[in-house]
């Protein structure tokens, strides 16, 4: 039960919390959980068999038998370092939010903990129905986060986000619903089912050229609930202010984590369950893929709030991952799983950053900065660095990420592969010249006040930057140590996409002297009390 574990211990910690009687208990204990919970998460390292595609650490219990709707988790090389990167965010993101966070403590680490559970179950749940509820979990405490601790237009920021998300996803309700139908009249066992294995083999009718057949439905109705999480152009419009309006903390796992949820949708659920519409309508994703990747560094290229130029930089990284899974080929795919951990690192770090030099001035406006450099060397190290890797210089994170990403778009296309590279440079332009404004140059208003002079980076803050700036270069240096633990999976959903079957893994024993050990075992257990 190590994914059960895994994915209740943060809503157990958020009991925990409430139960706490005084306030300066309240972040060294969440502290303590979110890193205990991390070091549960490694066990995954020992249990998990990379060599193969299939479940694995399957649990399956029935829940609602009449609906065919069950308790059904499980792993694979898709959701694996997923599940890592949302546990290892978390304490990082609780050390980050230390001092940032001083009105109702409490209420906000159990929200924060309620919201880690959301998205693990997302990303283990097996049943579309449990992964529905585990998916919709997640915008309530992402809503209070935003909205009680975010800036001053944080209720029109969050509220804009709550009814995106919502609309979409009742699209994909909707389509959960016929597929549970369709499933009943068309399976052999003839029973309704959210069991996504037993969905694979669903048959769905698809005519090319005819927008009103099922299958084309269906993979818009689940699509536009994705591309809204991701979010794609054109349904990004919700991100920059929930971005900016956030606080430090809700951005990072906003940013980290939960754009994450919307592309491993698409790779779950909408190319293994609608092959043809995906391959048919693949270039539709293409295209908005490369009109997010130019639009958001453009857009962001012009942006006089720094927060805000970040979370434009995401729509247009995000862009580069869409574009990767509708590659549908290895290089695109496996880029855009690598891209998802890099995102989640590097833009991380960027938001934790920018909230780390928020506290000190209280302005976010790239103009009132300049010469940083001079006053903040060890700040400015760590930016310059996380620029790097955000920008896919070599040696960093996100090269082996965006190189990946572009042989598999220009395989699929030349053409948007050649748009894409457009978005390489822009990125570089926008970033580059935002890091020369503020750390380079005539000093600015607030860095030449003398009467309120700028402390450089304390030991807490640096503790907070240390594993990610590993994280960049590890990542970006030895790939293969990480690339090794989805390969199996991605080539399995790419050669099979047409008729894709996942099965479940059971661990077998390595030799017949294994198993006769292991039965003299269990008989010498079960005759123990005999014996006594």
């Amino acid at each position: 039960m190590l994914l059960s574990l895994i994915v209740f211990m943060p809503l157990v910690s958020a009991i925990l919390i409430s139960l706490l009687p005084k306030e300066n208990w309240i972040r060294p204990t969440a502290l303590f959980l979110g890193l205990a919970q991390f070091v549960v998460s490694l066990v995954l390292f020992a249990q998990y068999d990379p060599s193969t595609p299939a479940l694995q650490l399957v649990e399956f219990v029935p829940w609602v038998p009449a609906l065919g709707v069950s308790y059904f988790l499980g792993i694979d090389g898709i959701s694996f370092w997923l599940v890592l990167l949302t546990t290892f965010l978390l304490p990082v993101v609780i050390l980050g939010s230390w001092t940032a966070i001083d009105k109702k403590p409490k209420g906000f680490h159990i929200a924060l903990f309620v919201l880690q559970t959301a998205m693990l179950g997302s990303f283990v749940a097996m049943d579309l129905v449990l992964f529905y509820v585990f998916f919709e979990l997640s915008l309530v405490p992402m809503y209070f986060i935003v909205g009680i601790w975010g800036g001053t237009r944080r209720i029109y920021a969050t509220t804009k986000f709550f009814i995106y998300t919502m609309l979409g996803s009742l699209l994909m309700l909707l389509a959960i619903i016929y597929l549970m139908f369709t499933a009943q009249e068309v399976l052999p066992a003839k029973q309704m089912t959210a069991n996504i294995l037993e969905l694979y083999k669903l048959d769905i009718p698809f005519i090319a050229g005819q927008f009103l057949n099922p299958q084309t439905l269906l993979f818009f109705a689940f699509s536009v609930a994705f591309a809204i999480k991701v979010p794609m152009f054109p349904f990004h419009t919700w991100l920059p202010d929930a971005h900016v309006e956030a606080p430090t903390p809700g951005s990072v796992v906003l940013a980290g984590v939960m754009l994450k949820m919307g592309s491993y949708g698409f790779l779950r659920f909408v190319i293994p369950l609608f092959p043809e519409a995906s391959e048919h309508y693949a270039w539709v994703f293409l295209f908005l893929g490369v009109v997010g990747i130019i639009y958001g560094a453009l857009v962001a290229m012009v942006q006089p709030d720094v927060k805000k130029l970040v979370a434009y930089s995401s729509v247009s990284h995000m862009g580069y991952v869409m574009m990767g899974l509708f590659a549908l080929n290895t290089y695109g795919v496996t880029g855009s799983i690598y891209q998802m951990l890099n995102h989640g690192i590097s833009t991380g770090a960027l938001f934790l950053l920018v909230g780390m030099i928020y506290e000190r001035t209280h302005s976010r406006e790239i103009e009132k900065y300049g010469g940083l450099a001079k006053v903040l060397p060890i700040f400015t190290i760590l930016f310059f660095i996380v620029t790097l890797s955000s920008i896919a210089v070599p040696m960093t994170n996100g090269f082996v990420g965006e190189f990946l990403i572009l042989l598999g778009a220009f395989e699929a296309s030349m053409f948007f592969g050649s748009l894409a590279v457009i978005g390489v440079v822009l990125g570089a332009v926008y970033m580059l010249w935002m890091f020369k404004r503020m750390f380079f140059g005539e000093e600015g208003e607030l860095v030449s006040d003398k009467k309120h002079p700028l402390h450089d980076l304390s030991l807490r803050e640096m503790v907070v930057m240390a594993p990610l700036i590993v994280l960049i270069f590890w990542m970006g240096l030895l790939p293969n140590q990480f690339l090794q633990y989805s390969k199996v999976s991605v080539e399995h959903l790419v050669s099979t996409k047409d008729a894709y079957q996942l099965s479940i893994h059971t661990p077998q024993p390595e030799s017949d002297a294994q198993l006769a050990f292991g039965m003299k075992f269990f008989k010498s257990v079960a005759q123990a009390p005999e014996a006594k």
